[in-house]
């Protein structure tokens, strides 16, 4: 019997082995065995059609009864093709058969055989259609291709028939065969879960979930499987970032406390605005983690416009006020930028500290970019060697070697998922000890995601708007049924203009000749994909039309990433000042850009962008006292998922409400990014919106694990899953703190 570490060529042939390692990823006996159904199809009931049509040009398996059979001719009756109709009582498929390949099928696939059937789904006279299709008749018979034999279609015959993820060259039930080949295997798996905790909450030993999850004989088998192999993913990522909150835990660090009458003090005392509720109790759990002997890992994530820079520069003062330095890492030039004018604006005099004018109790705020001069750039490196600048916003220009601190206490980084490891960890090594941390992100995540993708860092959430915030309307333009729609869109952003208010337009592309369409979806052969065809709108296209056409006489510039770091500084100083009407941009706007005077936002082909996106993009109107307004412009048909995901972010401001519904339509992977790949073949039947009451039960028991046993000695089981978890691409998943 092979053990779970056998190369699957030794168990199936080299064949067999290279299609399931180059198609789908599995090498050894162990991973078939965790390659799970994704559904059963029950003997004597017919598989839903209706979900097809969300699976345009995918691979699936469907289990159908033929309907109707009939042979047409063509080329004076030299061609021949069989189409078949499938039924299931609810919904149709078609499927067609050419040439040599019609004879078979057509002895076999007569009216009322029920049979599974694998192939790509595709759309042919508005209907759908899978060509050519590999099958395996029920209760007896053969494979379109003649590869699965009577012993295959045999398995399939039993009570529950898995259906397993599969690919164009090897369908369903030719995986299940294999499967077959490598169960008696799952004998030699290895129980990660500690014994107490698997009997203490009931649970199946893991060879018998395998066994039951791959050949249930009740859907009672099924859901005792599913219940244990999620706990085997959540619990096992769980002790992965638990032993990292521990091991951090252990290190040592500066305790940072605000002097009392100091700095902060100051800084509090000339805000004409008084703090929300949510931001003074974020602020008393980031100054109670800076207090301690221990660096802070500290999440802070809150809607749109809640205050979260207010309250990271809250905790730099006190870090300053301590005698250490405080640094905060942006993505982008145009955001550190930002940061850098709302922090010494809100500072003023505070923000001037040995400078003519300044505060005695103040401090410099220095930039450091990479486009900055070379006297402006030898001065800010001065500044912070010397521990002159209590406080450093820059870009990636801060993790370069030759810059240097008196003494770094805080870190701060905005949209921590734009930063490799790498990139943080250079930051933050270059503190005596290892410097407080303090990770900011303005996309609200649901909490089972924080707890999954951020789950060594503790939570703050800010989920209460600031006093003065203006309603942001939102509505859908269907610029192709209704183009009347769009001209009047036009209306209202001349509208705020004449109003002394300012507006955004956003487009997914630059359209310089060089760059490619953003966050277009795969082209599917369907009809009502016709508006995704043409190249997606372009901000330098875009800009000269309006500027020519609806908006003539307006001052309509641009902003995109591509531009030179001095120029976009220049323009987006002069659309502060009110001197821009009209800003037509890339998505370099979607964070961080604070102009309370804009009240407009036009999104071009809205469809082509994320739901968490837009909710960003939105916020950067209604920032003001007057209200906000955002439209969402699209040509896809009102029917379309795509349409149905802007109704979704015109129905809501509530960004949380949003990051669910992405999640819900997103792969657990797009959430957890490229650079935790590593994970995504870790969560197999673990679903991080569903299962949340699962992933937080793990997170207790997986502290409490480690707190008693850090480095796992008396749990040889877990140690050896842990071990399979953490190979390089994971161990940087991990090394997000």
């Amino acid at each position: 019997m092979p053990g779970l570490d056998e190369p699957l060529k030794k168990t199936l042939g080299p064949a067999t082995a290279k299609v399931l390692a180059e198609q789908l990823g599995l090498h050894t006996v162990g991973d078939l065995l965790h390659h799970y159904p994704r559904r059963y199809a029950e003997r004597g009931e017919l598989t839903s059609l209706a979900e097809l049509h969300d699976q345009l040009d995918e691979h699936v398996t469907v289990v159908a009864q033929v309907a109707d059979a009939r042979v047409h001719t063509f080329n004076g009756g030299r061609g021949r093709r069989l189409e078949v109709t499938l039924t299931d009582g609810a919904g149709r498929l078609q499927l067609v058969f050419f040439g040599s390949g019609v004879h078979k099928p057509h002895k076999e696939l007569l009216p009322g055989t029920r049979a599974m059937f694998a192939g790509k789904v595709g759309m042919f006279n508005r209907k759908l259609q899978l060509s050519h299709p590999a099958y395996a008749l029920l209760g007896g018979g053969g494979d379109g291709d003649e590869a699965a034999d009577r012993d295959a279609v045999d398995s399939f015959a039993g009570q529950l028939l898995p259906i397993y993820p599969a690919c164009g060259k090897l369908e369903s039930w030719k995986i299940s065969k294999a499967v077959d080949a490598v169960l008696p295997s799952a004998g030699d798996a290895v129980d990660p879960l500690p014994p107490a905790l698997r009997e203490g909450r009931g649970m199946l030993p893991l060879p018998e979930a395998l066994e039951k999850i791959h050949r249930p004989r009740t859907k009672a088998d099924i859901a005792q499987a599913r219940d244990r192999l999620k706990w085997d993913e959540a619990f096992v990522l769980q002790v992965a970032l638990a032993r990292r909150r521990f091991a951090d835990s252990q290190l040592p660090a500066v305790p940072r406390r605000p002097a009392p009458g100091g700095l902060l003090d100051a800084f509090d005392a000339k805000l004409p605005f008084t703090l929300t509720d949510g931001q003074r109790t974020v602020s008393r759990e980031i100054f109670d983690d800076l207090a301690t002997e221990h660096p802070m890992h500290r999440l802070l994530q809150g809607e749109v416009g809640s205050g979260k820079t207010l309250v990271a520069l809250r905790a730099m003062l006190a870090v300053v006020d301590s005698g250490g330095q405080a640094a905060m890492l942006a993505p982008t030039e145009v955001l550190a930028q930002q940061h850098h004018r709302s922090v010494t604006e809100m500072m003023g005099e505070l923000a001037e500290g040995g400078m003519l004018g300044g505060s005695d109790l103040g401090t410099k705020v220095v930039l450091l970019t990479g486009s900055m001069g070379v006297a402006a750039r030898r001065q800010a490196l001065l500044d912070l060697v010397t521990g002159e600048a209590g406080i450093v916003i820059g870009t990636h220009a801060l993790i370069e070697d030759k810059v240097q601190f008196h003494d770094l206490g805080l870190v701060v980084v905005d949209e921590q998922h734009r930063f490799g490891v790498e990139q943080r960890d250079a930051l933050r090594s270059k503190g005596k000890q290892p410097p407080h941390l303090l990770v900011m992100t303005a996309t609200p995540i649901p909490r089972t995601v924080a707890m999954t993708v951020f789950g060594d860092l503790e939570t703050s959430v800010l989920d209460q708007l600031p006093a003065g915030r203006s309603p942001i309307a939102t509505h859908v333009v269907p610029a192709k049924d209704k183009p009347h729609f769009l001209t009047r869109a036009w209306e209202r952003v001349r509208e705020e203009v004449e109003s002394g208010h300012q507006a955004y337009v956003v487009c997914p592309r630059i359209g310089d000749g060089e760059d490619e369409p953003k966050n277009g979806r795969k082209k599917v052969a369907s009809p009502e994909d016709e508006a995704e065809k043409r190249p997606p709108l372009a901000v330098l296209e875009v800009a000269e039309q309006l500027a020519a056409g609806p908006l003539a006489g307006l001052a309509v510039e641009v902003l995109h990433g591509r531009m030179d770091p001095a120029d976009k500084d220049d323009v987006m100083r002069r659309f502060a000042a009110g001197q821009v009407h009209v800003l037509v941009a890339t998505t370099v706007i979607e964070v961080g850009v604070n102009v309370p005077n804009s009240t407009a936002m036009v999104i071009m082909d809205a469809d082509r962008f994320g739901v968490s996106q837009l909710h960003q993009l939105r916020g950067r109107v209604g920032r003001g006292s007057a209200p906000g307004l955002c439209l969402l412009v699209s040509e896809m048909p009102e029917a379309s998922p795509a349409r149905a995901r802007l109704a979704a972010v015109a129905a809501t401001l509530d960004g949380f409400e949003l990051s669910r519904i992405d999640l819900e339509q997103r792969r657990e992977g797009d959430v957890l990014g490229q650079a935790q790949s590593g994970v995504r073949s870790s969560l197999r039947m673990l679903a991080v919106i569903e299962d949340e009451e699962i992933i937080a039960q793990a997170r207790e028991e997986a502290t409490r694990v480690v707190r008693a046993d850090p480095e796992l000695a008396g749990l040889p089981g877990l140690r050896t899953a842990l071990d399979a978890l953490l190979d390089t691409e994971r161990e940087r998943y991990l090394e997000k703190g």
